[in-house]
């Protein structure tokens, strides 16, 4: 309830006025029966056609009183769960935005996706019920035993014997459903989970021929999800009839006493009807209030799960209000002594890295599959803060540094090219927002892309679409690295970002960025040699160690990791070459 409560206090002009139409829903409910009552008594038995017909003026102005607040209530229980929901997912969003890739890997992609939308949804059906009954039902109750107390106080102990079995009921339901809600909510990440993995993976399944497999795993998954789901809902149907049947029981009873008391001369009709009515509006309030105790403990699980993520905080945070301002003009970077653990690892994967990068360099790091090349420059934009050491950019920790000032620093090309749905010309400017044509076009001929762009029917215009399947691999990396380009940062950062371009290619885009990138630094990982030769300092790691350091021809003979690389790459006469 802290969450909803939390969001609640941002509307509470609408939360005034949803009180205000509740009491006009009430007044006409338990006020027409009133009416009916008199016009029965006074009206009918007396033969008094005036009082009649003035009850019935009466009647009809209540009436409308009544439709009024009903359209108002309605009107603002849509509003205001609609609205928390709205934030409840901005909030998620933009929270999610900080983490680190540790926090991810501990929620699960999957299971945040879930959270922010069916986990929301289930909070918003909770407060659009709650809205509608949390303050009506104990104004209906309320209102409604004292009217039926002062209609019949015999009559009323009744309706008092019947209440607590509601209550407890009520109890019993909510202790049952909740360990339910929970799994099928752990169910529901788990569905999220294969499909995500299924739509993703498509062509490995198919070319492995384990569609059967896949689909025998999504069955399972989703048969636990219904099967949680239908206990919920039979749960959930069960207790409508069951209080239609204690409602009933009740009634006879009432018409039973009722009867005599009649029959005796200490009772009316009309009051009867009044009473049935009065009996009605309290027991249905209380059925109502019975659904928000059913759903009450779905929705406390989805609270739970949702503010376990607002409560995270990330690893990597911003520890200045303001970035201190550089002495130097011309732009370096430094590591020293650095070792850095993942949060969750207990051996360090990074150890005693200490190098210096100038601006105009171009240093390339190389070696084994998991030596920690990728590690290492993803430090640098502080995805991961390191264990040890200092990395230093312009003579500043790079912790001193706003994130967002560090950001804008650096142009990222990551190793697995991501393109957004959208157009090329808004992807390009997610580098720079005010990016001009001009500019566009420059970026895309310096990244070799210009040609393809322009075979496109809509050139710059062509939409991308989803998981940018209709351009190639490696018009994705061009397209990543026309995007850093835009920015004009100050250090350029090349995850292996050469992999998927053939060698001509290669060639021509590293010529280009020569003289595109000479005022920045330029970080490079990669696998090929050719790639790298070419490099002001190449960087052999080996678990997490530098091996070797040096420009190629030095490290040929120095560096036996790396002439054994160059080994696996070159032709003996290329080597003798070099």
């Amino acid at each position: 309830m802290k969450l909803i409560l939390h969001y609640l206090k941002r509307y509470k002009k609408l939360l005034i006025l949803n009180i205000i139409s509740v009491f006009g829903f009430a007044l006409v409910e338990l006020g027409l029966p009133t009416i009916i009552a008199n016009m029965i008594d006074n009206g009918v038995t007396n033969r008094n056609v005036e009082y009649l017909y003035s009850m019935w003026f009466l009647a009809i102005v209540i009436s409308i009183i009544g439709v009024a607040g009903t359209i108002v209530l309605g009107y603002c229980c849509a509003k205001i769960s609609t609205s928390i929901t709205r934030d409840m997912r901005n909030d998620i969003f933009s929270h999610i935005q900080t983490f680190s890739p540790h926090e991810f890997n501990h929620f699960g992609i999957s299971s945040l996706i879930t959270r922010t939308n069916n986990d929301a949804f289930q909070i918003q059906l909770f407060v659009n019920v709650i809205l509608r009954t949390a303050l009506l039902t104990p104004v209906m109750v309320i209102i409604s035993v004292f009217m039926t107390m002062r209609t019949s106080l015999e009559l009323s102990l009744i309706i008092a014997a019947t209440l607590p079995v509601i209550v407890v009921g009520v109890i019993v339901v909510a202790k049952i459903s909740e360990p339910m809600s929970q799994k099928q909510q752990l169910s529901l990440d788990r569905l999220n989970r294969i499909t995500r993995e299924n739509l993703s993976g498509l062509k490995v399944i198919r070319a492995f021929n384990n569609d059967a497999y896949e689909q025998a795993r999504f069955n399972q998954t989703n048969d636990e999800f219904t099967s949680y789901t239908r206990k919920i809902f039979k749960l959930m149907l069960l207790t409508q009839p069951i209080f239609y049947f204690l409602m009933n029981l009740v009634t006879l009873v009432i018409f039973y006493v009722a009867s005599h008391m009649i029959d005796a001369g200490t009772l009316q009709v009309g009051k009867l009807i009044a009473f049935q009515e009065y009996l009605f509006h309290a027991m249905f309030s209380m059925m109502l209030f019975c659904n928000v105790f059913v759903m009450y403990p779905r929705a406390a699980v989805s609270a739970k799960r949702i503010m376990s993520v607002l409560s995270t905080q990330s690893d990597i945070k911003d520890h200045v209000l303001q970035t201190p301002q550089s002495s130097t003009s011309q732009h370096h970077l430094s590591f020293r002594n650095v070792t850095f653990a993942y949060p969750d690892g207990e051996e360090a994967v990074l150890k005693n890295i200490s190098f210096e990068a100038h601006e105009g360099e171009t240093i390339a790091f190389i070696g084994s599959t998991g030596s920690g090349k990728s590690t290492l420059i993803n430090l640098i934009p502080r995805f991961y803060d390191i264990s040890s050491g200092e990395i230093l950019i312009d003579g500043i920790d790079i912790q001193d540094y706003r994130i967002d000032d560090l950001r804008n620093k650096i142009g990222f090309i990551p190793q697995k090219a991501m393109l957004f749905t959208g157009t090329i010309a808004e992807n390009l400017r997610y580098g720079k927002a005010d990016a001009t044509l001009e500019e566009l076009e420059h970026a895309a001929e310096v990244s070799q892309s210009y040609d393809f762009i322009m075979e496109k029917p809509n050139g710059f215009d062509e939409m991308i679409t989803e998981s940018a399947t209709n351009v190639s691999g490696g018009q994705r990396q061009r397209l990543s690295i026309a995007r850093a380009l835009i920015r004009k940062p100050e250090i350029y950062i090349f995850d292996d970002s050469f992999s998927a371009l053939d060698y001509k290619t290669d060639a021509i885009l590293r010529h280009a960025l020569k003289e595109e990138t000479q005022h920045s630094i330029v970080f490079i990982v990669a696998q090929r040699i050719s790639t790298i030769k070419d490099a002001d300092q190449i960087i052999v790691l080996d678990e997490g160690q530098i091996v070797g350091h040096g420009k190629h021809k030095e490290l040929l003979q120095t560096c036996p990791i790396y002439h054994e690389i160059a080994l696996s790459q070159l032709s003996e006469e290329e080597l003798n070459y070099e």
